[in-house]
């Protein structure tokens, strides 16, 4: 059995499963959010992952409706 990917494991491989989906369909996406490089690790509240994942939300659900056009 093999441990479920942490959470920015899946955001990057759903930015990689949904960039080639578009390459497939000739579509061009735009870049997908970079992850922080500036967290403290202290668990802000507003932490820098948090806007990540939001922004990473974001890009994909404009990449899906790129993809369903």
């Amino acid at each position: 059995m093999t441990a479920p990917p942490n959470p920015l494991e899946a955001a990057q491989a759903q930015f990689a499963e949904l960039q080639q989906r578009a390459r497939d369909a000739g579509i061009m996406l735009r870049q997908p959010p970079s992850p922080p490089t500036t967290c403290c690790g202290r668990g802000c509240n507003g932490c820098v992952w948090e806007g990540f994942y939001a922004a990473a939300d974001y890009w994909r659900e404009e990449a899906l409706l790129q993809l369903t056009r």
